[in-house]
């Protein structure tokens, strides 16, 4: 019984060493000589200033979450429009009712996209 767990335990253990086993020979091989160039601030070219943990503004989310909807929208549109002709061929009603169904679907997201747009989410200032 507990032989048929065994592969799982060890794709487990080999997990963990392609993880751990990297991190360790780097800490243990690579020299450790900082100085002040290494530690200092690069992102941006000028040391931080303020709060790092400062609250962002609702905006950004709203619009992740919109473009997160555009993509869904894409990525149920592709595969639709992939096999909609063989749909359509295959029976004229499956193709019907393909169709519909793709159109509430449009008609529900552009609804969102629309309510959105009156509310003020895509205008930037």
């Amino acid at each position: 019984m507990l032989a048929n767990y065994f592969p799982i335990l060890l794709f487990v253990l080999v997990g963990l060493a392609v993880g751990i086993l990297p991190v360790v020979a780097g800490r243990l091989i690579a020299p450790h000589r900082p100085d002040a160039e290494k530690i200092s601030a690069y992102e941006c070219g000028f040391e931080a200033f303020g709060d790092a943990r400062m609250p962002f503004d609702v905006r950004y989310y709203l619009i992740a979450i919109i473009f997160i909807l555009f993509d869904l929208e894409i990525a149920f549109l592709f595969p639709w429009a992939a096999v909609f002709k063989d749909m359509a061929l295959a029976d004229g009603n499956l193709g019907l009712f393909g169709f519909a169904v793709m159109t509430m679907f449009l008609v529900i997201i552009l609804v969102g996209d629309a309510y959105a747009w009156a509310k003020g989410a895509l205008d930037w200032e």
